[in-house]
């Protein structure tokens, strides 16, 4: 779902890398340990794309005293202590406990100077690069960028090994084939829709971030900094794997080994690429900031985002990939910096027990008073319920937060239109708007991922409230004269599950409401699910379909649209291989030992043998 991952500009939907490049073999077989190792560096490494490469300015406003009762999870986090070893000789990963309170405040205070240094600087460069034009700053990038390329050619470092860790048994990769033949034909179909949009990536976009489809050239945004990143291919890979793509999967695989830049880094593991992500949790509550300079190391928030605070969906849509890497790098850094986010948001105080969208990373205040389940907000919640699935739900604090959270977004959000339709609305300085977004729409799919384990026996009421907003969400595109959803629509004067602004019925190929569909058929194999999603699959063939590949278009309420003119990366890497799951049997990518991360990307479920995780029930 597109809210970014540090941040996907709402919270699902930037890019958290495929789990793809280089990551599957070309022929049928399970995975070896260094094709999963390659899996993750790939999610880790877009992560590197929502934090904005080459974004500076940080704010060098002076720190205040962090004075919320939180002083045991302040800045001594940075510095994380090792594993401590398990009497089996296994690592045991602890949380922040150990440091006296003296350390905590010598560490503070050294790593407040530290940090205010460091802004300073980096304020000072800030000043003198604006004087510089456009031209010259991209031309100073590049230098640098070309001075690391030969630097790396000259030192030929080679990457530390990685420790032998127990990899999951990996099942369901491909195949899936579907026993009835009209099945199979609406498959074949979505097949066929990947191969033109990557084909036509190939032929006008190579190389670059999206496809202008109608321009018939490449489309960079600022959200990937700007740069020839591949990110299509990136966010495709594990798209084009499980489609059986595998002429269109080496393609993309050998431009990863060649060209992908993430500041000259892939081949040099992602250890390397996450240790320059590290820097971004360098602030005095260890809430990482949205953005960092791969360079400098400093990092800085939107200046939208509530007087520069960092967004729930961004800090917290990143516990699955740092905890898998510290499950494959055996290094407990990056999961103390995820879990470290959760002691202090367990620790603060909740308007309503509910999560604001903004949060001061200097101070530790909430900022603006806004909870939202699509933007802004939406992947913190999907990714507490993961944190529990991918842990082998063992991970029991993360599944009581995720409960906690749901219990008070039902009291507070979730109503029943007039006309019966259920929505999530949206809760803004005490006051509930009725409008749901598109981004929303995931959440249908993600209750009924999580009524399994729900409290009090409410399975059957989480599975059925997962039903009432995948119907709310068909509304949403059967009202449509395009039959596609629009970005935001509204449950008021008489209007419902209708746009009413004209800046919100435009559709950008988004795949929250088929995300929502698939796992409904899933766990009820309702047929409806597959008819819905079908028809969203010809409203796309029909109106996004151009011969450059697939656009969005500007107005779902007009019977002659017109088009944005941009293939977005999430199109292939999570719309298409939903519909594609959603006509495939259930045996492929099976839900007991798969979790799809906020961009559809599949990470295994880990039967944790080689570390303990806070809140688990080995730990208790």
């Amino acid at each position: 779902m597109t809210t970014p991952a540090l941040l996907p500009l709402s919270g699902r939907r930037i890019p958290t890398l495929s789990p793809g490049a280089a990551s599957f073999p070309h022929h049928r077989a399970t995975l070896r340990l260094s094709e999963k190792f390659i899996l993750l560096l790939i999610l880790s490494a877009f992560i590197t794309l929502c934090f904005g490469a080459f974004f500076f300015l940080p704010d060098n406003s002076k720190h205040k005293r962090f004075d919320l009762g939180l002083e045991d999870v302040l800045i001594p986090h940075i510095e994380a202590p090792k594993g401590a070893k398990h009497p089996s000789g296994q690592v045991v990963i602890h949380g922040q406990g150990g440091h006296d309170e003296h350390r905590h405040r010598e560490e503070e205070e050294s790593l407040r100077d530290k940090i205010r240094v460091d802004h300073e600087r980096a304020l000072q460069e800030a000043k003198e690069k604006l004087r510089k034009s456009r031209d010259e700053l991209r031309a100073e990038i590049q230098t640098e960028k070309s001075k690391v390329v030969e630097d790396l050619k000259k030192k030929k470092e080679v990457p530390k090994p990685l420790p032998p860790v127990p990899m999951p048994k990996v099942v369901g990769v491909n195949d899936g084939d579907p026993v009835e033949p009209d099945v199979k034909e609406k498959r074949d179909k979505i097949r066929e829709m990947m191969k033109h949009a990557w084909d036509s990536y190939r032929q006008y976009g190579w190389g670059h971030n999206e496809l202008k489809p109608l321009a018939k050239k490449g489309h960079s945004t600022n959200i990937f900094g700007n740069s020839q990143m591949g990110a299509t291919i990136v966010d495709a890979l594990d798209s084009l794997y499980m489609m059986g793509l595998h002429d269109e999967f080496k393609d993309g695989q050998e431009w990863i080994e060649q060209n992908l830049d993430f500041s000259v880094v892939f081949k040099v593991k992602a250890v390397q690429l996450a240790e320059k992500l590290l820097p971004a949790f360098n602030t005095p509550t260890g809430i990482p900031w949205a953005m960092v300079n791969l360079k400098s190391g400093v990092g800085r928030n939107w200046g939208w985002a509530s007087a520069g605070s960092s967004i729930l969906a961004e800090f917290g849509t990143l516990h699955m990939e740092f905890v898998h890497l510290t499950y494959l790098t055996g290094n407990p850094a990056y999961y103390q910096k995820v879990m470290h986010i959760r002691k202090l948001l367990a620790k603060m105080d909740r308007p309503n027990g509910l999560y604001p969208n903004y949060l001061n990373p200097r101070t530790g205040r909430w900022g603006q008073h806004h909870t939202s389940v699509g933007g802004l907000g939406d992947s913190f919640y999907e990714y507490l319920l993961k944190a529990w699935l991918m842990s082998d739900k063992t991970d029991t604090e993360a599944r009581k937060t995720y409960d906690d959270a749901i219990e008070a977004i039902e009291r507070h959000l979730i109503r029943k239109s007039n006309g019966g339709l259920t929505f999530i609305g949206e809760w803004k300085n005490g006051h509930l708007e009725r409008k749901m977004g598109h981004l929303t729409c995931f959440a249908g799919g993600m209750f009924a991922l999580g009524a399994d384990g729900s409290p009090d026996a409410k399975a059957g009421h989480y599975l059925q409230l997962g039903a009432e907003i995948a119907h709310t969400c068909h509304e949403s595109y059967d009202r449509t004269v395009l039959k596609l959803g629009p970005e935001a629509f509204k449950f008021d004067s008489g209007l419902e599950a209708v746009a009413v602004r004209q800046n919100e019925k435009y559709y950008i190929l988004r795949p929250e409401v088929i995300e929502t569909y698939w796992y409904m058929w899933r766990f009820t194999h309702d047929p409806k699910y597959r008819q819905w999603g079908w028809e969203a699959a010809q409203a796309i063939d029909k109106y996004c379909r151009v011969s450059g590949g697939f656009s969005g278009v500007k107005d779902v309420y007009s019977s002659n649209p017109t088009y944005d003119d941009v293939q977005q990366s999430f199109f292939l890497a999570e719309t298409l291989k939903y519909l594609y799951l959603l006509f495939s049997s259930d045996d492929l990518m099976p839900l007991e030992s798969w979790v799809f991360n906020t961009e559809a990307h599949p990470l295994p479920v880990l039967h944790l043998a080689n570390l303990t995780l806070p809140g688990s029930q080995a730990q208790r």
